[in-house]
Order: structure tokens, then sequence, then C-alpha cells
């Protein structure tokens, strides 16, 4: 696992907590008008369905309540930054554990509003400052939230483009939590300041070896916005994909990030 900064970001719980509210409220929306059809429709994630995904969707928020239930850890023992690189490991559970969700769970909305309502309990009951025992290891209540901005992002994004004209909107709060974590993320895969990476509105870092830029226009800059950042950075989309349809730009010859993608998988 790559070392993260001594000095990670700041995320406001309020906000943070407000956002994966949000965000999983847009997805019990959209889940509710589907129907056997379109729920039995292919996803890009292997052989899963819409309805192992949406089932999916609840278990990645319902991680909080699970993490929850066990005492507290101690001491915090890792940053939110690490925790991308830590979601691999558990794959192959994760995919045993969606499709027995999806099969004892046949009422997705009324599955989504017992998530939503329990999850809103727990965030009332337990600070911001609880630690949690995550994948990745021990950090705040506030912090493993951030991480759910991106569950919920990334799979409300595989669930629009599994069906067509669904258009489930993007929290903005959750679009820009998920969008800074995964580029801090690589500013940790690839230490270093020669390569300026722009996400507008929401992320600037720098990385990759050599000297760290500081004034006028870098001469290393990448530029996307913050949907293709995160389907580069979780692997849905190739880096040369991004750049033959542009939908990233590259300037400069340290400005190739093929080698550092994706972050997460």
């Amino acid at each position: 696992m790559p070392t993260a900064r001594k000095r990670a970001r700041a995320y406001d719980y309020a906000k943070t907590r407000t956002a994966v509210l949000a965000q999983l409220g847009n997805v019990r929306e959209a889940v509710r008008g589907l129907g056997p059809e379109r729920l039995a429709l292919p996803t890009r994630l292997g052989e899963w369905t819409v309805r192992e995904l949406v089932a999916h969707i609840g278990m990645a928020v319902t991680a909080v309540h699970r993490a929850l239930d066990e005492p507290a850890p101690p001491r915090q023992d890792v940053t939110v930054v690490e925790w991308p690189f830590a979601t691999a490991a558990n794959s192959s559970a994760i995919a045993g554990f969606t499709r027995r969700l999806a099969e004892q769970h046949p009422d997705l909305d009324t599955y989504l509003a017992d998530v939503d309502r329990s999850l809103r309990e727990l965030l009332e009951e337990h600070p911001g400052s609880r630690l949690l025992a995550t994948s990745a290891g021990a950090l705040p209540l506030a912090d493993y939230l951030v991480t759910r901005t991106v569950e919920l992002v990334v799979h409300t994004d595989d669930l629009n483009a599994a069906v067509p004209g669904l258009d489930v909107p993007y929290d903005r709060q959750a679009l820009a939590a998920a969008t800074r974590l995964l580029a801090d993320a690589l500013a940790v895969k690839a230490p270093g300041g020669s390569t300026e990476v722009r996400i507008p509105p929401y992320a600037v870092v720098q990385c990759g070896e050599g000297p760290r830029h500081t004034r006028g226009t870098p001469p290393n800059v990448v530029e996307t916005d913050p949907l293709t950042w995160i389907r580069l950075a979780t692997g849905r989309l190739l880096w040369k994909d991004a750049i033959e349809a542009a939908k990233a730009s590259a300037s400069g010859e340290r400005a190739d990030l093929a080698a550092l993608l994706p972050l997460m998988s």
C-alpha cells in the first residue's frame, strides 16, 4: 500500500453525511421505477445484473453499519487516502455477499429504504470521530463516509451505463468528495511534483518524480472532468481511450498517466 502524505485533506463531516444520504436517495428514486426486465440487464461488472448492482450499492452503504457493530479500534492507523489501495483484496468475498443480498431482497425499493432509515439513525447516534475498523485500517467515521461517496458515485455511473436513459443524477458534494479522494490517492501513489493533474472544479494535485512546479504554466499538465477521472481511477475507462476520445488532455513528456491507472480495481 502506498504511503500517505503526512497531511491528509480535511473533509466536512456534515457535508459528507448530507452527500451520502443525497446520493443514496438519488439511487432509490431511480430504482423505484425499474421493472424486472431492466433489473435483469447486464452491467459492466462481470456477471452482475442491474439487480445485483443495486444490492451492492446497498451493501456498500451498510458497510458503515457493520463497522459500527464492531468495537472501536484503540487508535487511527491510516488516513482516508490509503483506502482506495485496499479495495481489491476483498473483491471475491464482496461478489458472493452481493449475490446473496440480491436473492434475499427481491423488493429493492424496500431494501434501500431500510438502508437509508438505519443509516440516518446511526449517524445521529455516533459522532464523526468514532473510530471504525475498515478494510484499509482504523479510520474515523467522518473519513469512512468519504469512501462511501466514492462507492455511491462509481456505482451510480455503473447503473447509468447499464440502463439506457436512466440518468441517475450525481449529488454535487458526493461527486466532489469522490473526485478529491481519488486525486489525492494518485498523488500518494506517485509522489512528486512534475505533473499537475487538474479536475475542475473540484481538484488539482501534483504527482510524479521530478521538480515541483510553483510558478507560471506547468510543463506537464493533465486535465479532465470529474466523471472521466473517476472512471479512469477505477478502471472503467482506459487512459488511451480517454485521450483518443478527447475526454482527457495531456501535455508534456511526463503527462502520461497510463502506468499509474487504475488506482482501484
